[in-house]
Order: structure tokens, then C-alpha cells, then sequence
């Protein structure tokens, strides 16, 4: 190929970023101008992928964290051959396109994960990575590779300031992703200016540190941009950093190298000097040679080809080891084993009962050897959180087949990498950590819920039950601020056979993130013959005494308040008064209901009502119609035994019994 060819493949990824933010009079140019070298490079010789079928297994996955550069990728993504449009490009940023500000995985065919907030794609890469390597070690058998390729990401210096990804590259260098290849795209610039201004250390010896391959390189030399790939992909033992020198808002006159290239259109008059830079006709918009065109798209039969390869890799391997490929192909399809549900553990009556999160811990016993996409670990907290199923094997870079992780205490990276995870494919991902430091999984469960992203979280010590820690470690607000999020089920069983139940509604959620807010304190296992089957949690809400059949009140609870409003109920039936009980393990399954189950566990008819739960209150007032009719905390907690915290903060039957009184 002749080098004028070559640049104007280069510059037709520029112009095409600089026409759509211009276009759009919104987005960020500088930064697919500097990276265009880098890109083109990766994507028309390095890449493994099929644009004809973006959700292929093998592929080589590309995450662009730097998500506000998001025209690079589209640009790729038309220029290849996805199902993309010029058109599409050409609606940037507006009502009802492909093209959104940011990338968006399941809305573009070729994005890999949703990137904005800076960091998150990094630590999703690593995520990614960890279940390529996983899978590997699990499937392939006797020279048959079902998985074999990379994961590449362009990162910004945001990514690299952002604590989540040094997280992550502090575990991805521990477990040694050698597949793991990263382009930084070090321009020195951010929004408030040069870098110098906040960001002066040494990335190389800091990622050197960490474990991980370090190659610095001139950012606009091709031929060293494929140096780098290749001397990345030959490094088996280690994560690869290629630091990327370059220029952002590279050709353009007046903007080259400034912090104003890097989020504002550059304008109509510095498009055309940059043009005519370039040696392009200044005249033309959202223009792409022919010869260009028919160079990028060679991805088309390249990938058909790989593609073809690997089917008959794959059926070469079921015809040696059929099981080992049926189960590999439902795991990165995402169906689960038949009847997986069968060996759900169901937990006899018992007063003294359990902590929920010991039931968590026997219902993942249970389950973990009938799935085996079940993939999981704790933040440092697994004697706490009980996430260890006592057949999993410990992950380790000499034993990626095991499906625990320790995550290190890294809840922000845990959450992150279990979003990669599952957006690999193959892989259910669950991480657990207290209720309280949910507040640093927050950015990843919300990614996974406006990308309907199935993460499975287990927050143990959910309340002020937790006792003697104290304050610090006390959820209060938790409950309400994480049931305000969208797409997400919280769920905050009663008992061990909610527990088992919620277990069962988090696997089968694969539309978005799953948290169980589980129990430090024991609470009773209740009497089934009793009380109605705790298979009523899959609905969200449910009655456990229907043989009240004309209750004068409500009362509703969720977790371990449950047991108090179930003694509120026996207070107020020794004085004549007659109440419901309905344990509210999950507000989002139950809204998911028929209006009229919902009118059925919660008669309209019924106005007196009374809600226990210890947390603050808000977030009840759908199903009591007025937050004094909660009985919950307006406090930090306390250091002291949980029985005592209960008392000394009125979360007792007799609060609820008189909530429900002073309605009468």
C-alpha cells in the first residue's frame, strides 16, 4: 500500500470526527485527531473481529474509556463495515441515533461497554481480560482454542488519574493478563489545561510497578505503533502499557496541543485550515474516498475468514470433547443449566435461625457446582461476606480455571471488572462487600444498570444489626439510595428461604445488576406451615399471614424488621386488632407486578398502614402514604450491641404497634 494512502486512511478518521462534533456543534475532536494514527494501525492489522457479526465469541475485544472521544470509534465502526451509516454519523449526538455522545454497549453494533465516566473502561477491560483468561484455561482441550484473544482499550490520563483504574492495574498486573493491551493516549492535555497542573508523575515506572509491560513510543509513527502491538501481544507474563506521545487535535493550526480541542468543536474556519494541512479538499463534509473506503473495508472478508477458522476449530472440538463445547457455548450464550434451581436449599423452621448472609453462603454451596458461569469473590471480606463456596478454587495467574477471586480490598475495581465480565460473556459475576461500602461500587452498579449488565452484589452487615462496629460501618441511607437507582433489584430477605429465593430472582435477572442486603445478626428461620411460602419473594412482596382475610391495618418490613413487625402483629391481635403482615423483600419486583397482585397484597382499602425497616424512611411513602407512618432511623447508628441499638433507636414492636394505633 502506498503511503498516500495510508495517510489518507489516517485523516479520514480525523476529518470524519472533526465533521460530526462540528455538525453537532457539541463533542470532543481533539482527541480522535491524536489517536488516529494509533487506531488505524490497531484496527486494520491487529484487530480480530467480524464487523458482519460484531457479537462473534473469539473476537478481540476494543473498550475506548476515554468515551468522550467517542467519534474515533463510530469512525472505525462506519469504516469497517458494522452496521453503522454515514447517515448515523452524521446525527452525532442527537434524538434517536446510534451515535450518542458517549459509547453505548447494546445500543452500537461494536461497542464493547458503555464509557464515559472516566476509568470505568479500564477497569471493565480488566474485567474482560480476567474471564478471556478464564474461559481459556476452562475449554481449551488438546490444541482446540474456543477462546484466544485480546482485549485492548485507548486510555486517557483522566483514566489513569481516576482511583478505579489503578485499582484495577494493581490486580491485572497481580494476576499477570498478558492478553491485556492498553494504547494511553498521553497528549498532556485535560480540560483545565496541561497536565502539568495536577498530573506530574512518572506513568511508566508507576505501571512498572504495578506488573505490568511498558513500551513508550511516538504516538504518530505507525511503524512504531506496530512495533509496539507486536512486542505487546509476544508478552505472555505481563499487562502491556504502550504510552501513546502524541498530539491532541493533531494537524489543526491553531488548536493543535490545547485543552479548547478537547471538548468544543474546533469550527468551520480551523476545519478548513486543518483540511487543507492534511492535503484534503476543505469543501467536502463527512468525505471518504472510494480507495480509503475499500482499504478499511477489508475487515469484512478478513473477519469472515477468522471467523470460519474458528467454527471449524469449534467443531473439530465437539466432535473430541462434545460436553466441554455444549457447556462453553451455553455460558457465552447466557442459558443456564436445566433445572438449575432444583438444588436450591430449603431451610426447616427454626426460632434461632441465621444470618441471611450464612444462608447466602449454603445457597451458593448449593448452586455453584450447577453453574458453572458462576464466577465471584469478595472485597477482602470473604470469612465476612461468606461469598467462598466450598467448591471453588482460588484464581491465581497459574489457575485461571477457578472461579474465586480475591479482589484485594478494591470495591471500586470489583464492581468495575465484574461489568467486563459479564460483558465478555461466559461469565455470571457476583462480588460481595458490606452494605456500607456499596457507596464505592456505586459508578459500576449504575453503568450496569443503564447498560442492563447482570452483576450479582452481596452486601453483608446491612443495618445498625451489625452492632459494635459502630457508625462508620452502619448502612443507614444505603437501602434508599441504591433503591432510587434504575434497572437495579435490591432485595433484603427475612430469612434463609428469602435468601435461597433471592438468589434464584439474581441469577435469573440478566437485564441489569442484583443486590442482596444480607444480615450479620441471626434472624428466626420462619415456619412455613405457618406463614405463607417464602417462594413469594419472587414477586417482590408478598402476605405472610393470609388468614387475616379482613385486616384493620398493614404492617410491611423488609430483612431482618420482619420479625418485628410479625410481634407488632401478635401485640396488636391481644388487643382486638386485626393486621396484615407483608415482608417487602424487593420494591422493584414487586412493581413489576400485575396492578392487580399488587392491590391484592396491598388493598387500596386499607389506608392504616405502618412500615419498619432500619434505615431512613424514604423511599416507603409509595405503600404507606406518608413517611411518618415509617418507623426507621434519622441517624448515623451507634457502637453497641445490636439488641441494644434496636431498643435505644425504637425499632421495637411496640413503635410499630403504636404507628398502626394512632391511625385507629
Amino acid at each position: 500500500m502506498s503511503l498516500s494512502l495510508e495517510q489518507r486512511c489516517v485523516h479520514t478518521i480525523r476529518t470524519l470526527s472533526m465533521d460530526a462534533v462540528q455538525k453537532a456543534n457539541s463533542g470532543h475532536p481533539g482527541m480522535p485527531m491524536g489517536m488516529a494514527d494509533v487506531a488505524f494501525v490497531l484496527w486494520t492489522e491487529f484487530l480480530k473481529h467480524n464487523p458482519a457479526n460484531p457479537k462473534w465469541h473469539d473476537r478481540d475485544r476494543f473498550i475506548l474509556s476515554a468515551g468522550h472521544g467517542s467519534m474515533l470509534l463510530y469512525s472505525l465502526l462506519h469504516l469497517t463495515g458494522y452496521d453503522l451509516s454515514l447517515d448515523e454519523l452524521k446525527k452525532f449526538r442527537q434524538w434517536d441515533s446510534l451515535t450518542p455522545g458517549h459509547p453505548e454497549v447494546h445500543l452500537t453494533p461494536g461497542v464493547e461497554t458503555t464509557t464515559g465516566p472516566l476509568g470505568q473502561g479500564f477497569a471493565n477491560g480488566v474485567g474482560m481480560a480476567l474471564a478471556e483468561a478464564h474461559l481459556a484455561s476452562r475449554y481449551n482441550h488438546a490444541g482446540h482454542k474456543l477462546t484466544d484473544h485480546f482485549t485492548y482499550a485507548i486510555v486517557s490520563d483522566g483514566d489513569l488519574m481516576e482511583g478505579v483504574s489503578q485499582e484495577a492495574a494493581s490486580l491485572a498486573g497481580h494476576l499477570k493478563l498478558g492478553k491485556l493491551i492498553y494504547f494511553y493516549d498521553d497528549n498532556k492535555i485535560t480540560i483545565d489545561g496541561s497536565t502539568d497542573l495536577a498530573f506530574t508523575e512518572n506513568v511508566q515506572q508507576r505501571f512498572e510497578a504495578y506488573g505490568w509491560h511498558c513500551i513508550p513510543i511516538d504516538g504518530h509513527d505507525r511503524d512504531a505503533i506496530r512495533e509496539a502491538t507486536r512486542k505487546a501481544q509476544a508478552e505472555t507474563g505481563k499487562p502491556s502499557l504502550i504510552l501513546c506521545r502524541t498530539h491532541i487535535g493533531y494537524g489543526s493550526p491553531n488548536k493543535q496541543d490545547t485543552a479548547s480541542s478537547h471538548g468544543s468543536p474546533l469550527g468551520d474556519d480551523e476545519i478548513s485550515l486543518t483540511k487543507k494541512g492534511y492535503g484534503l479538499d476543505p469543501d467536502k463534509t463527512f468525505h471518504i474516498e472510494e480507495d480509503v473506503l475499500a482499504y478499511f473495508r477489508r475487515a469484512l472478508p478478513r473477519g469472515e475468514a477468522a471467523e470460519k477458522a474458528w467454527n471449524e476449530q469449534l467443531d473439530a472440538c465437539k466432535a473430541a470433547h462434545p460436553g466441554i463445547v455444549s457447556e462453553y457455548l451455553s455460558r457465552m450464550e447466557g442459558q443456564l443449566p436445566a433445572n438449575w434451581d432444583d438444588v436450591r436449599p430449603e431451610f426447616p423452621a427454626d426460632p434461632k435461625g441465621m444470618a441471611t448472609r450464612k444462608a447466602s453462603g449454603l445457597v451458593l454451596d448449593a448452586i455453584s457446582p450447577k453453574i458453572p458461569a458462576l464466577v465471584g469473590g469478595s472485597a477482602d471480606l470473604s470469612g465476612s461476606n461468606l461469598t467462598k463456596a466450598q467448591s471453588a478454587g482460588i484464581v491465581q495467574s497459574d489457575a485461571y480455571q477457578n472461579s474465586y477471586i480475591h479482589y484485594g480490598v478494591r470495591e471500586h475495581a470489583m464492581g468495575s471488572m465484574m461489568n467486563g465480565m459479564a460483558l465478555h460473556g461466559g461469565v455470571v459475576p457476583f462480588g460481595g462487600t458490606f452494605l456500607v461500602f456499596s457507596d464505592y461500587c456505586r459508578p459500576a452498579i449504575r453503568l450496569a444498570g443503564l447498560s442492563h449488565i447482570q452483576a450479582i452484589y452481596v452486601f453483608t452487615h446491612d443495618s445498625i444489626g451489625l452492632g459494635e462496629d459502630g457508625p462508620t460501618h452502619q448502612p443507614i441511607e444505603h437501602l434508599a439510595a441504591l433503591r432510587a437507582m434504575i434497572n437495579v433489584l435490591v432485595m433484603r430477605p427475612a430469612d434463609a428461604n428469602e435468601t435461597a429465593y433471592c438468589w434464584q430472582a439474581a441469577i435469573a435477572n440478566q437485564s441489569g445488576p442484583s443486590l442482596l442486603a444480607l444480615t450479620r445478626q441471626n434472624l428466626p428461620t420462619l415456619d412455613r406451615t405457618t406463614y405463607a411460602p417464602a417462594a413469594g419473594t419472587l414477586k417482590g412482596a408478598y402476605v405472610l399471614n393470609p388468614e387475616v382475610t379482613s385486616p384493620q391495618g398493614i404492617l410491611m418490613a423488609s430483612g431482618s424488621e420482619v420479625e418485628i413487625a410479625l410481634k407488632a402483629h401478635e401485640l396488636l391481635a391481644a388487643e382486638g386488632i386485626q393486621t396484615r403482615v407483608v415482608s417487602m423483600p424487593c420494591f422493584e419486583l414487586f412493581e413489576q407486578q400485575e396492578a392487580a397482585y399488587r392491590e391484592e397484597v396491598l388493598p387500596a382499602s386499607v389506608q392504616v398502614r405502618a412500615a419498619v425497616e432500619a434505615g431512613i424512611p424514604m423511599g416507603w411513602e409509595p405503600y404507606t402514604g406518608s413517611r411518618d407512618k415509617v418507623v426507621g432511623l434519622t441517624n448515623y447508628g451507634a457502637s453497641a450491641p445490636f439488641e441494644t441499638l434496636y431498643e435505644k433507636f425504637g425499632l421495637t414492636p411496640e413503635a410499630v404497634a403504636a404507628k398502626i394505633k394512632a391511625q385507629l
